[in-house]
């Protein structure tokens, strides 16, 4: 039986993370997956690191996804050093088309809310995007701009991640992932895997959609996967240089030249199929925003598995069990909150306390509910 001074179940970009970090404040650290390693959520996502919120629910957490996109420039600065890959980093920032409807009463609104909760946003006219986009529809009647907003290839960067927690020393472990906590009454002291079990002082749940199916963690990470399709797109007619959104979907250009669009929200279980529908209705709507798209080659196409909690918040913390920490349930966020993770991960590892208040995403939430609504103390 090997020991470490922390054991992480999840090998994507969360649990990579928070392996780099532990590991540069001189931890012996071991990943474990069941797959292999950065090839779910992380490996699927469009890469935006995009902190306005989507909606007010994801208010709460706003001030842990400021934290993150500043920390995000270090973080990518020490990623690359140490892998020695360039991860596709791009800052152009972000425009919301708005189409139809009362377009002065929404831009006045989101633009107050996104001024109300700390970003930088302005309005555009119709004239103004389209000569930032040329690509953009004619039917374009105004937008909002995000100029900090920023995107990478989330696939280099999860295996940068990796690899650069590897130099720093973690040791990981495809295809063993864990079963179940190891408890001794009241403490964590490891993971039971699938081929052994490991000790650790620390033992971190980040398993993304799966989190839930370790055994034991399901009353503290009740999360599910919420499934989103994706299409990569090249289209040398058309140069995009930002991330365009309409509503809920998106665009996202690539350093490779290609275009990825998405996404779906879908709670079909773990299911990773692509549908005719859901295909079409990303192409609908992404080509709503840019005509030019309908002659777009598609490269690829793909579907992941988002970690979604039951109050679509995520799930980061310590827990009433010693030693077991909760680090899941970021849903569509999971890229843009790593490196803020990571950090307080570490903060609390080393110190036991935290720079950004996260008692709102603690893992408690779901276990106090259950036992209050079942009557217990």
């Amino acid at each position: 039986m090997k020991t470490y001074d922390a054991v992480i179940a999840g090998a994507g970009i969360i649990g990579a993370s928070i392996a780099l970090e532990l590991a540069e404040a001189g931890l012996h650290v071991a990943l474990f997956d069941a797959r292999e390693p950065g090839r779910e959520a992380s490996w699927a996502s469009g890469g935006m690191i995009s902190p306005a919120p989507e909606n007010a629910g994801m208010i709460p957490f706003m001030p842990m996804s400021l934290a993150s996109v500043a920390l995000y420039p270090d973080f990518i600065r020490r990623v690359e050093a140490a892998s020695g890959l360039n991860v596709g980093y791009r800052q152009k920032g972000a425009i919301d088309v708005l189409l139809d409807g009362d377009v002065q009463e929404e831009l006045t609104t989101v633009v107050a809310l996104q001024h109300g909760v700390g970003l930088r946003a302005e309005a555009l006219t119709a004239e103004r995007v389209r000569a930032m986009e040329p690509a953009l529809t004619e039917e374009t009647q105004a937008a909002i701009f995000r100029p900090d907003e920023a995107s990478l290839n989330t696939r280099v960067f999860t295996d940068a991640t990796l690899k650069a927690a590897q130099h720093k020393g973690v040791e990981i472990h495809p295809h063993n992932g864990a079963k179940s906590l190891w408890k001794d009454g009241n403490r964590c002291k490891g993971l039971t895997l699938e081929k052994d079990h490991v000790a650790a002082k620390w033992t971190i749940i980040a398993a993304g959609s799966f989190s839930a199916k370790i055994d034991g963690v399901g009353p503290y990470a009740p999360v599910q996967p919420a499934k989103g399709q994706m299409i990569a797109l090249r289209c040398e007619a058309i140069q995009i240089e930002r991330i365009l959104w309409l509503e809920h979907k998106y665009l996202v250009p690539q350093f490779d030249g290609r275009i990825l669009a998405g996404s779906t929200i879908e709670y079909t279980g773990f299911d990773h199929d692509l549908t005719a529908g859901g295909v079409e209705l990303i192409l609908r709507e992404v080509m709503r925003m840019v005509p030019g798209l309908a002659g777009a080659r598609i490269e690829e196409t793909w579907a992941g598995l988002r970690p979604d909690s039951p109050d679509h918040l995520p799930i980061i913390g310590p827990t009433d069990l010693d030693g077991l920490l909760i680090a899941t349930g970021h849903f569509r966020s999971g890229i843009l909150l790593a490196p803020v993770t990571a950090r307080l991960i570490r903060e609390w590892v080393i110190k036991e306390k935290v720079s950004v208040d996260w008692s709102r995403l603690s893992p408690m939430r779901f276990l106090e509910g259950s036992r209050a609504l079942h009557g217990k103390a």
